[in-house]
């Protein structure tokens, strides 16, 4: 066998059985194919029926060697950092919850794209309508709108009248009995 030598501390078979129990499908693979080419396939033919490239075959016996099987489960990720910090971040849920006002801002309810706009406007930060989209949702906002509501509505005869619907619904359910 050419290239690099796999640590002998395990047997194909006390692979395959760790392998049998672990959770993580990839790590699952990753101890099959190293277990195969234990047992004396070409490193080429262990990659193919686990269903990677020899190139990460190569990669998981380098860690398998360093670290031994747990050394194949995958690394976390940081992914790409946050364009807002949190202080700022905290302060867009703040401008988001108190809302527009029609006078200033021009709108009734916020959308995508006059946040967007704030947002750069303020922060000198761009996002798009969907990359915002997703920071709501991260900041446990929604996009629902609350229902309007008239500038001069009296809220005292709003109220009256739902009494008034939520009385007569009950009472015709209660005739139909």
């Amino acid at each position: 066998m050419a290239g690099l030598p796999i640590c002998q501390d395990y047997s194909p078979a006390d692979l395959r059985q760790r392998a049998a129990r672990e959770r993580d499908p990839r790590a699952v693979l990753r101890l099959l194919a190293i277990a195969n080419a234990l047992e004396g396939m070409t490193r080429a033919e262990a990659a193919r029926l686990a269903g990677m490239e020899r190139q990460a075959l190569h990669d998981a016996i380098q860690r398998f060697n360093a670290e031994g099987p747990d050394g194949l489960h995958d690394r976390p990720r940081t992914g790409r950092p946050e364009q807002l910090s949190p202080g700022q971040q905290a302060a867009l849920r703040v401008h988001v919850l108190h809302g527009p006002e029609p006078e200033r801002d021009g709108v009734s309810a916020w959308r995508l794209v006059d946040l967007c706009e704030h947002v750069e406007r303020t922060y000198g930060v761009h996002y798009s309508e969907w990359g915002l989209s997703c920071l709501l949702k991260r900041l446990n906002l929604s996009r629902q709108k609350t229902r309007p509501s008239h500038p001069k509505g009296n809220s005292a005869a709003q109220a009256a009248f739902k009494k008034g619907v939520a009385v007569k619904a009950a009472g015709r359910r209660g005739r139909a009995s």
